[in-house]
């Protein structure tokens, strides 16, 4: 029976580079390559090497399993049922290696092979926001500050900012990448003192064939800022989409539903109420986001292990790192639905823009007053009582700058009127995000 939800409600591709068969392959993969850097320096003969490999293949988690219930220590009962699948050179599996040269150089395989998924769904994120602002550039809406009405602004800026934050989030995962992409193959406190003078050699073939880079300097562990580093990227690529999500749960609102996530014909948004169209696969994001930002602090307790290193880290290790690659994974698809099916209201838009009766050009008409040699505080101060008297008389503010001797003998009425046209007040937007997302 089924225990954790990424098995299943949030499960992706990405399950299967973490699963527990995963995981003992890649614990292999990294013990051929030991044998073949062994075999090529002499230290066993070439046929060890290729028993070994051939064995890899036979090795069959149940029976894995079941010399760990006996020995209770997962790597060592790997070692043994490998060397049990080989006839011949069996005694030759593990030479020199202590449990995390083999661990620690797998989980590196295992998160750059990770990070290619995410990079690959997270391009397609970008993709489909490009596509998004290019559409959009010049849909004028309201803009929004302390969820209040602002000025104007377009959903190309909105989808050109989302752009280019994931665009930054690509490049801390290629860093995340660079930093993670590492082994070692050092020995029990990182001195290589069993590979009779030759470690480095050995390392340095080893990671080699599994196209690694070795850690320049290591005690028993690869060191965990590393690891912290990858689940912070994730984290941040998360909370990315979490701004995203939120945005257009706040945009579907029934009192604003300028945009809304896809709703499929036979989707049910209530049990009791049939009208709803609950923004849920927008709220799962923001959920899940959280989920993989905690693990950050996990992760960054993981570093201060206890001198050449303590099991601390072990443990939360198990569930912090599938659980960020498999989530962050899960929300890349979710929001990439989302934003290829989203909805634009544009009635609800156009309604929205003059929902304050021209209140949102105020800003254009203190700068047109100030260019017709008002001061700027005394401008502002004039449209501002403007304001209150509008909103207190439930007027549009156009018809009381209009009754205003101080402001039509700057500004002719029909000079006035033009500036109430939001369409014309979106500065240089158009511009901004073609310059944002030129690749």
């Amino acid at each position: 029976m089924v225990v954790s939800p990424i098995e299943s409600r949030y499960r992706t591709d990405m399950n299967s580079l973490f699963d527990e068969s995963a995981r003992i392959d890649s614990w292999m993969e990294v013990e051929v390559a030991l044998a073949r850097a062994h075999a090529k320096l002499g230290d066993i003969p070439s046929g060890a090497a290729d028993e070994i490999a051939t064995a890899a293949k036979k090795v069959e988690l149940a029976r894995v399993n079941e010399i760990e219930a006996e020995i209770h220590h997962d790597l060592m009962a790997m070692v043994k049922a490998l060397s049990e699948k080989c006839p011949k050179y069996g005694g030759f599996v593990h030479l020199g290696a202590t449990s995390y040269d083999i661990e620690d150089t797998a989980t590196g395989l295992t998160m750059k092979r990770a990070i290619g998924k995410i990079r690959k769904d997270l391009l397609e994120t970008k993709a489909i926001l490009r596509k998004r602002a290019k559409e959009t550039a010049g849909l004028v809406c309201i803009g929004r500050t302390h969820g209040q009405h602002a000025v104007p602004t377009t959903y190309g800026m909105k989808f050109a900012i989302w752009y280019t934050e994931i665009k930054r989030d690509l490049a801390r995962l290629d860093a995340a990448e660079e930093i993670i992409a590492v082994g070692k193959m050092a020995g029990a406190t990182g001195t290589m003192a069993t590979f009779g003078g030759k470690g480095r050699k050995i390392q340095e073939l080893v990671m080699k064939e599994l196209g690694l880079k070795a850690a320049e300097v290591s005690n028993q562990v690869v060191q965990r800022d590393r690891h912290a580093q990858v689940i912070f990227a994730l984290a941040m690529a998360c909370a990315t989409l979490e701004k995203i999500a939120k945005e257009l749960r706040n945009l579907q609102r029934s009192e604003i539903l300028e945009v809304a996530e896809p709703f499929g014909a036979k989707q049910v948004g209530s049990s009791t109420m049939p009208q709803k169209r609950n923004p849920h696969k927008s709220e799962r994001v923001c959920s899940i986001a959280r989920l993989v930002r905690g693990n950050v602090a996990v992760a960054m307790e993981n570093i201060a292990l206890e001198h050449e290193r303590d099991l601390t880290n072990s443990a939360n290790e198990r569930f912090i790192f599938a659980d960020s690659f498999i989530l962050t994974h899960y929300i890349i698809l979710q929001m990439n639905g989302i934003l290829g099916g989203m909805a634009f209201y544009t009635g609800n838009i156009e309604k929205n823009l003059g929902l304050t009766g021209g209140a949102v050009l105020s800003e254009r008409v203190m700068i047109a007053l100030t260019e017709k040699g008002m001061g700027r505080q005394e401008a502002h101060e004039l449209v501002r009582t403007c304001n209150i008297e509008a909103f207190e008389g439930r007027k549009k503010l156009l018809d009381v700058l209009s009754s205003r001797e101080e402001v039509t003998k700057l500004i002719p009425k029909e000079e006035l009127a033009h500036l109430f046209d939001p369409h014309t007040y979106i500065g240089e937007a158009k511009e901004i995000v073609e310059a944002a997302i030129r690749e």
